[in-house]
């Protein structure tokens, strides 16, 4: 089951690295056509979640590889659980009802990572 955690971790912090990162760099209109709820939000605040996102795929995967503070792996992938409900609920509050499968899906994923490494397989 470690290994699946793993797997976890490594495809949840490559979404977040990748996601998180266009976030930061792309300008607005760029990435408006992957993720239109851009549009609502000024260019601060949408930077600013792109550096959560970033921060916590290197908390999903670094404590593990360094063995330095293994607990904010769990935090992490909670951290990803909340930002993720929050996504729904804007998708939701748009009519993109038809957009929260694949947060629901990054949410399960994530509880199972916080889960499983703060009850039965800690780093």
């Amino acid at each position: 089951m470690s290994l699946v955690l793993w797997v976890f971790q490594a495809l949840l912090a490559v979404l977040f690295l990748v996601a998180g990162g266009l976030k930061i760099v792309a300008p607005l209109e760029a990435i408006s056509g992957l993720m239109p709820w851009v549009e609502d939000f000024p260019r601060l605040q949408v930077a600013g979640i792109g550096i959560i996102e970033v921060c916590g795929a290197a908390g999903l995967v670094l404590p593990g590889m360094t063995r330095i503070a293994p607990v904010l792996t769990p935090l992490a992938a909670i951290g990803f659980v909340i930002l993720m409900a929050g996504a729904t609920v804007t998708h939701l509050g748009r009519g993109e009802a038809h957009l929260i499968g694949g947060n629901l899906a990054v949410i399960v994923i994530a509880a199972i990572v916080a889960w499983g490494r703060l009850r039965s397989w800690p780093l």
